[in-house]
């Protein structure tokens, strides 16, 4: 069978005679010993820790009874496997330091293991008497009355034996009968096993793998992985700036100086008036992907930071820029691309659409945030999502946790802001 938990294959045809129902009652026989363990182990911890708490000795056996769900969880969460193959994932963080002391401070702030604290109380106290009695009814007292020929051949001398130690079975034809109805009840107690084990082992899994936690591990994993992809995206850009630096930008100053030198050379004529139209060319296509490689990842901003760049931006803008912004060190690499293209971006769309006259770059790192602000005096109005390109920039910035805004009513003035949560990093040197 290929069901993943116990609820499953009880829904499909053949669950008697698979292997569900012995692993149901291997389940619910290793909680009945996992329990009286728990039992004895942390009431003993318990007693010795506050007998001795007077002289300190007793407060590491205390501690070590708050922390014994931790191991309790541990073992839950590989016998889980006997009734549903879905991974319990272990929710404890890894400590950020080694050193026992590092593991204790986080462990103790888990909410986690607090949860498995209640599990293992609950475990010792209410669970495994539970489990013991959904085995003596489901499994004992069926298996007793199948064995009853056996019992009046063997300990009955063949002549007299008793069933379930209540009636007593006389004749061969009576135990035979009593033993085909034990049968039918553990054909029955079968499916009483398999209902005791799957709620058993649901709400194991509620109390220390919720199936919620799955939910925000992937969803954490998704976030890390978006950013991911912004830090090879970015990796990426750089890798085609170099090589189109390093090599056709090169190429391309190397062939306009020759186109150059020969047009100096060449007497007038066609010759040179094609020379000179073919160095026109060259220079122009120069220009175009200088521009080009300028928008992919200038070198300005790799070099020398969010702050040069910006400023470099404002130089080349059409509208007058005021820039304000100071920073005392580098940020991260992909919070300053997604910072200087969103800047690039408002001014391209200052010098489009709004018929401004000047334009205003502000802003600085502030309480683990990096605030940019960019202003402008012209008609307003303007809308992200009419095509301004604004969007893309905003689902970027959301994936770095920041936040992008846009305030534009009729008149002016607009105002976009953009927001990044962020640390300084040390300043680094020089691309290569």
């Amino acid at each position: 069978m290929h069901s993943r938990n116990v609820w499953q294959a009880m829904s499909r045809p053949g669950f008697l005679l698979s292997a569900w129902p012995w692993r149901s009652a291997a389940y619910l026989l290793t909680g009945v010993a996992a329990g009286v363990v728990v039992l004895v182990t942390m009431a003993a911890a318990a007693v010795a820790g506050s007998a001795l708490a007077v002289v300190l000795v007793g407060i590491p056996l205390l501690l070590l009874t708050v922390l014994a769900g931790v191991p309790v969880a541990w073992v839950e969460r590989r016998r889980l496997r006997l009734v549903d193959r879905d991974p319990a994932p272990d929710r404890h963080a890894v400590p950020t330091a080694g050193g026992l002391r590092a593991w204790l401070t986080t462990r103790l702030r888990e909410q986690a293991t607090w949860r498995e604290l209640g599990h293992a109380l609950l475990l010792a106290v209410l669970l495994w008497p539970v489990d013991a009695l959904a085995i003596t009814v489901a499994l004992l007292l069926p298996l007793s009355m199948a064995v009853t020929p056996l019992l009046l051949a063997t300990a009955g001398g063949g002549h007299e034996t008793k069933v379930l130690k209540q009636w007593t079975v006389t004749s061969w034809p009576a135990a035979w009968g009593v033993a085909v109805l034990g049968l039918l009840l553990m054909a029955l107690c079968a499916y009483v096993l398999g209902i005791a084990a799957g709620a058993r082992a649901a709400l194991t899994r509620l109390l220390i793998a919720p199936r919620d936690g799955d939910l925000g591990a992937r969803l954490v994993e998704l976030t890390r992985s978006r950013v991911r992809l912004v830090d090879a995206f970015e990796a990426e850009r750089r890798r085609i700036e170099r090589d189109l630096h390093d090599g056709a930008q090169q190429r391309l100053v190397a062939l306009t100086m020759t186109l150059g030198l020969a047009r100096l050379d060449a007497p007038p004529g066609p010759l040179a008036d094609q020379l000179a139209t073919a160095h026109e060319e060259a220079g122009r296509a120069l220009a175009e992907l200088r521009e080009l490689i300028h928008g992919i990842h200038p070198k300005v901003l790799a070099d020398y930071g969010l702050e040069a760049a910006v400023a470099d931006a404002a130089d080349r803008s059409p509208v007058p820029v005021d820039v304000d912004l100071a920073l005392s060190g580098r940020l991260p690499q992909s919070v300053e691309a997604a910072a200087y293209f969103v800047v690039c971006e408002a001014l391209a769309n200052i010098a489009r659409h709004s018929g401004a006259s000047r334009a205003e770059v502000s802003g600085g790192h502030r309480d683990g945030r990096l605030s940019l602000r960019v202003r402008d005096d012209g008609r307003g109005g303007a809308d992200a999502a009419a095509g301004t390109g604004l969007t893309g920039l905003a689902d970027r910035v959301s994936v770095l946790d920041g936040r992008l805004s846009l305030s534009s009513p009729p008149g002016g003035p607009t105002l976009l802001s953009v927001e990044f949560p962020c640390d300084p990093c040390e300043p680094t040197g020089r691309s290569a």
